[in-house]
């Protein structure tokens, strides 16, 4: 008979908050800044894309349960972009691991990340910029259960067992403008996710690329004769 390691039970049956919540939550955040920057932006930019994921794994651990690293999969992401004439801007984004994978050889789980950042833009030539960016965020691990859990907690049954760690988030992305508004974006992301027992390291990059439309986005101001 196989004995679940308390490390994996410590995942599995201990709740870390309502992550299913907080995706949606974040939804309809990202609706509402869309929303509420649309009538008056001076420039934004919508994007949707896939990335995948790689972490560097500890090969010299010589515990007996050994935390994987965090690698590979098709991570669909979406994004929006507000940027003012001064450069500056905001960018909230997330990604999610499109098939669940298995943690351990053990457990399905699927991975979710989140932020929201400070942006800041540069022409680098006539059709391509770059977009660099700071901020925080988060990442949601989503563990479907395997067990039938109904009345607890009391009046249904649970689903999901999550856990979910604060992030610091950097990342890059060099815009190229395609035709008319429409453009590609290949980018880079940096997290850095506090008290990730549950891997092998805290550093996660994300890398891909990204397909998007530009709305408001205004003709380069001409230069007054002196």
């Amino acid at each position: 008979m196989y004995v679940c390691p308390d490390s994996i039970r410590k995942i599995l049956f201990t709740p870390r908050g309502a992550g299913l919540r907080r995706v949606l939550s974040l939804t309809f955040v990202c609706a509402f800044f869309c929303a509420a920057i649309a009538a008056h932006a001076q420039q934004l930019d919508v994007a949707v894309g896939g990335t995948t994921l790689w972490s560097p794994q500890n090969i010299t651990a010589s515990q007996g349960f050994l935390p994987p690293p965090q690698k590979g999969g098709v991570y669909p992401s979406f994004s929006a972009e507000y940027i003012n004439d001064n450069h500056f801007g905001l960018l909230a984004e997330g990604a999610f691991r499109y098939h669940q994978t298995i943690y351990n050889g053990f457990q399905p789980y699927r991975p979710i990340f989140y932020d929201i950042n400070g942006v800041y833009t540069s022409r680098l030539a006539r059709k391509t910029r770059g977009d660099f960016m700071a901020g925080i965020g988060a990442e949601t691990i989503l563990f479907p259960q395997q067990f039938n859990l109904c009345g607890i907690p009391v009046g249904g049954c649970r689903m999901f067992v999550n856990s979910t760690h604060f992030a610091t988030h950097f990342g890059v992305g060099i815009r190229y403008s395609l035709w008319r508004n429409f453009f590609v974006r290949p980018e880079a992301h940096w997290y850095y996710v506090v008290n990730n027992y549950q891997f092998h390291s805290g550093n996660v990059f994300r890398v891909g690329a990204s397909v998007g439309y530009t709305f408001g986005e205004h003709p380069p101001r001409k230069k007054t004769e002196p």
